[in-house]
């Protein structure tokens, strides 16, 4: 009996780039994220000064978060990264339909935190060393 076209599995090499395009997309975007988030600096909201929202600690809270949120996304340094990562994430979920799920998962966390090493290293030119 052959193979039919539903029935094939893709080759190793089409598994290790995957590996490789999940463990970049979440590992590499990781320091651009955590940079711009830390450096993201909000406008002042009037709604937020308003008595109608200082007076509910829900309302300031729902709305603050809100804000926060809307002024992430709208930056572009946040946003890129961000959607890379999710792009990322989409890439997993196609992989493990195929993958061995057992092996996927280590893989791929273990690259992921690889280049993350590497993108701070790029980012913020923090290196792992051996001193406290």
């Amino acid at each position: 009996m052959g193979d039919t076209d539903g029935d094939r599995h893709p080759g190793a090499i089409n598994y290790i780039l995957g590996f490789l395009m999940v463990g970049l997309a979440w590992g590499l975007t990781t320091p651009f994220i955590r940079r711009a988030a830390k450096d993201h600096n909000p406008p002042r909201r009037a709604l937020l000064d308003s008595d109608a929202v200082k007076c509910s600690l829900v309302k300031t809270k729902v709305y603050g978060a809100l804000f926060a949120v809307l002024d992430l996304l709208r930056n572009p340094r946040y946003a890129v990264p961000l959607l890379l990562n999710l792009t990322g994430s989409l890439w997993f979920f196609l992989l493990i339909g195929k993958a061995e799920l057992s092996l996927t998962v280590p893989i791929v966390n273990t690259l992921a935190f690889l280049f993350t090493v590497i993108g701070e290293w790029w980012v913020e030119k923090k290196v792992i060393s051996r001193g406290w």
